[in-house]
């Protein structure tokens, strides 16, 4: 490998990495220079080079690279894999500390991501991994945010040493089902990457009970651990996506799945498809998620959404609105009376609004303008609710109320 620079290295790394969407920072404690030995530096608030979003909006700027390119594995979907035909390029542990420092003290950046192809053997990798982490946190006392990319195969020791460090651990599960992992990434096994998954969650929840008892004992990985799966590379279905990430959530208690859509790469494999999926289906498993999580939907209610042919979730309507289509019995609700259970399987209606909305109708009965209110648009919720004032009548039992709700139709550009 010929000699890089600092800055080629990172042109090359940074690059690399853009294909990993789990970097989001939300969910960790909350710190700061102040709250550290003199002359801690970093911090995990602020406004803010990768950009992931906090919950309540907040923009936090992360430095998002690979300590390496280079794999000893031949995943077929990944451009890194060992015969791709890609420009090679590795940083030191002191390289990745010194960027991380230099970035943060311009302002550009308020933490790190850090991933690695696999170099040598899975331990020499993590090992490289946990020192970077190790080296910013002790010997700079670093304060800001730290998110590192464990890999299943490294010694579970190298693991929770990770977890002392970082805020928030990943291990990718790839691919939704354990045919197509081995179809496309034979030298990965399901099995132990659940395994690893399993042995974190483990580790949390004593960590925590220590916590709980012992006021001095070290956090792990305060801001959980995530996933992520590749959409589009085999033949899974959305069904298939959402059943996985249900029993990732209940089995392993994570934060987030991500999902990224199949992206053709150089030098693709000949068993890859030869274009990606839609990225608005990426979307849709998205706005799934979103829904299992916070709207209280299971994944069978979400199997009832897909289109029973095809087994994935249409395109040109939302989830909620392809469930409620199919569930029409259960409309309208009453705004003023309807439970908070009801109210959130409303299309349209989101968790703020049906708060907004139960304490509004504490002090009054709902008319259909207070309704529109206290949320974005009564447009799509007017076949679904009972207001003081409104009825739909046989609004919910239009036929073609899907098409009256869905995107307007538009011209299609001649040059487009």
């Amino acid at each position: 490998m010929a000699a890089l620079s600092v800055p080629q290295k990172l042109e090359i790394l940074a690059d690399a990495a853009k294909y990993d969407a789990s970097c989001a920072s939300s969910g960790t404690k909350k710190r700061d220079s102040a709250s550290g030995r003199k002359g801690g530096l970093g911090s995990t608030e602020g406004m803010g080079i990768c950009h992931a979003y906090a919950p309540d909006g907040r923009c936090i700027s992360l430095l998002k690279i690979l300590l390496t390119n280079s794999c000893i594995f031949d995943c077929h979907y990944c451009i890194n894999r060992r015969s791709s035909d890609v420009r090679r390029a590795r940083f030191t542990v002191q390289e990745v500390v010194d960027l991380t420092l230099n970035f943060y003290r311009r302002n550009y950046i308020e933490g790190l991501f850090l991933s690695s192809g696999i170099i040598r053997s899975s331990d020499y990798t993590m090992e490289q991994l946990v020192q970077v982490a190790r080296t910013l946190r002790e010997e700079h006392d670093f304060r800001g945010y730290i998110h590192l990319k464990t890999i299943p195969d490294a010694d579970p020791d190298l693991s929770h040493q990770a977890g002392l460090y970082a805020d928030r651990l990943s291990i990718n599960v790839e691919l939704p089902t354990a045919q197509g992992l081995q179809r496309l990434a034979p030298e990965k096994n399901a099995s132990r990457i659940e395994g690893a998954m399993a042995g974190m969650r483990s580790a949390m929840e004593d960590m925590g009970d220590a916590r709980r008892k012992y006021r001095n004992a070290p956090r792990f990985a305060p801001a959980g651990q995530s996933t992520q799966m590749i959409v589009g590379a085999d033949g899974a279905d959305d069904r298939a996506i959402i059943r996985r990430a249900r029993s990732l959530y209940d089995r392993h208690a994570l934060r987030r799945v991500y999902y990224s859509a199949f992206s053709p790469i150089p030098s693709p494999s000949s068993v890859l498809p030869l274009k990606r999926p839609p990225l608005l289906r990426e979307h849709r498993l998205y706005q799934s998620d979103w829904m299992m999580r916070f709207y209280g939907f299971s994944a069978d209610d979400l199997e009832a959404a897909t289109d029973p042919d095809s087994g994935c979730l249409p395109l040109d309507i939302d989830p909620k609105l392809a469930w409620a289509l199919r569930h029409r019995g259960m409309f309208p609700v009453d705004v003023n009376r309807a439970p908070r259970e009801a109210l959130l399987r409303v299309p349209g209606l989101g968790v703020k609004a049906v708060d907004r909305i139960l304490a509004s109708r504490r002090l009054r009965r709902l008319r259909l303008d207070d309704v529109a209110r206290l949320t974005t648009s009564i447009t799509k919720l007017r076949p679904f609710l009972i207001a003081s004032d409104w009825r739909p009548v046989h609004l919910t039992d239009r036929i073609d109320l899907k098409r009256s709700l869905g995107p307007a139709p538009s011209q299609l550009e001649l040059f487009a």
